[in-house]
């Protein structure tokens, strides 16, 4: 985009008041024929005004070079051709300095009244010279009364009218280009400001997007590893005594674990090549596709019938942890009722993970999860009592990336819901939350 204002702002390359060289060159040229004007008429006023010559052309050429500062002082120059309009000299001096004055910046009142001083004396001039040549018979023609008024009066507006005017549309368009060169500088800014916070929107949305990424991921997967690695050090520990046991925990290890690839390959489907794309190109898949990959695959983590989790799968989420060698007491208080689908998988999601945590950081402890649906909202806690002996054989030594209480206060927060999670007196750990219903 160009700069609209560069042209217009360019530096001063005219000497003294002029911005342009071209300027003072007009300035020079136009006060030098007006001093040559005013010189040649000011031998016949020396003449008549009784001078000496050499005084009337000295006297003309000084008036006539004042259109040198008619940029700086405009007034200046329009007083010295009304000055000097008896001396019936200074046509170009009065022309071009009415057509600067009403060109400027000045208030119109000024304006006004400078012009019509002008026209005054121009009419006062022409009539009173026009009066003593037909007195002298200097013309020819015989004429009746009214010729001396009509030609005082056209004389008059013929010098004063046309520079006025042409000054005064002159000015009117250089004020419109400055305010339109203005307005379009201003909106440069604007869009340039626009730019920048787009670029800062476009940034947020896309940490944004990266967090909700991590946090779907993070749920969808987290759990079924977790449960994964617990039932694998069930299985090393009971492959020798209790060979049937160990069958069954291998296989609820490969369900788990196939289910979980099926999940990674949702989300990460759809960073492959899109539909009718050639070997070799990559579809440009915007950041937001992925997080709403991460977000179904998420919604399908706790079923295999394609439907978002929700609070009636509690039971089996339960036995999940149950089967893993965990001591649950679910109790649910208040009647059950339906709530919005974000609403009992975000609930879902909170109870999910602090199990997960437990398997993680307190295995073999049990664990206490209440639910309870209130007029206005539903409530949740699961607490943990304190860990059996640090080096049990229960201890599965799961890894933590501290992602878990983030993502769980970012679900219920983004809800308008509270979330406290902590250490208890007791030694073991709580997670409450709450979530309004609506």
């Amino acid at each position: 985009m160009t700069t609209t204002g560069d042209d217009h702002t360019e530096a001063r390359s005219g000497p003294w008041w002029w911005e342009r060289r071209r300027g003072a060159v007009l300035d020079w040229s136009l006060a030098l024929v007006s001093a040559l004007e005013c010189g040649v008429e000011g031998y016949p006023f020396a003449q008549d005004a009784g001078i000496p010559t050499a005084a009337g052309v000295v006297f003309g050429v000084v008036a006539g070079s004042t259109l040198l500062v008619r940029r700086m002082w405009p007034v200046a120059v329009v007083l010295v051709s009304i000055a000097i309009s008896p001396a019936q000299m200074g046509l170009l001096l009065t022309v071009v300095g009415l057509y600067t004055m009403a060109a400027s910046e000045l208030p119109r009142r000024i304006i006004a009244a400078l012009a019509g001083m002008s026209l005054v004396g121009t009419l006062v001039v022409t009539f009173v010279r026009a009066r003593q040549d037909m007195t002298h018979g200097e013309i020819g023609l015989s004429f009746g009364d009214w010729f001396v008024p009509f030609i005082s009066i056209t004389a008059s507006l013929g010098v004063t009218a046309p520079p006025l005017l042409l000054g005064l549309y002159v000015g009117a368009r250089r004020r419109l280009m400055e305010s339109l060169r203005e307005r379009a500088d201003s909106l440069e800014r604007e869009l340039q400001l626009l730019a920048e916070r787009a670029e800062e929107r476009a940034e947020w949305a896309r940490n944004e997007e990266r967090t909700r990424i991590a946090r779907e991921m993070h749920d969808v997967v987290a759990h079924r590893v977790s449960l994964m690695v617990v039932h694998a050090a069930a299985l090393q520990a009971v492959a020798r005594k209790d060979p049937e046991k160990a069958v069954k925990n291998a296989a609820l290890v490969g369900d788990m674990g196939r289910q979980a690839l099926t999940e990674l390959r949702e989300m990460l489907g759809v960073l492959r090549t899109g539909d009718g794309a050639g070997r070799g190109e990559r579809a440009s898949v915007p950041l937001a596709a992925v997080g709403a990959a991460a977000a179904a695959a998420a919604s399908r983590a706790a079923v295999d019938t394609g439907e978002g989790p929700c609070l009636s799968e509690l039971d089996e989420l339960v036995g999940q942890s149950a089967a893993a060698g965990m001591v649950v007491d679910l109790s649910v208080e208040g009647e059950a009722r339906g709530y919005a689908p974000e609403v009992e998988q975000t609930a879902y999601r909170v109870v999910q993970e602090a199990l997960t945590n437990v398997h993680k950081h307190a295995a073999g402890a049990k664990t206490y999860v209440r639910l309870a649906h209130r007029v206005s909202e539903i409530a949740m806690q699961v607490e943990n009592e304190p860990p059996p002996e640090v080096g049990s054989a229960s201890s599965a030594r799961l890894p933590s990336g501290g992602n878990g209480l983030v993502g769980m206060k970012e679900r219920v927060v983004g809800l308008g819901g509270v979330f406290v999670s902590g250490p208890t007196d007791a030694g073991g750990f709580r997670v409450s939350a709450v979530i309004p219903a609506s």
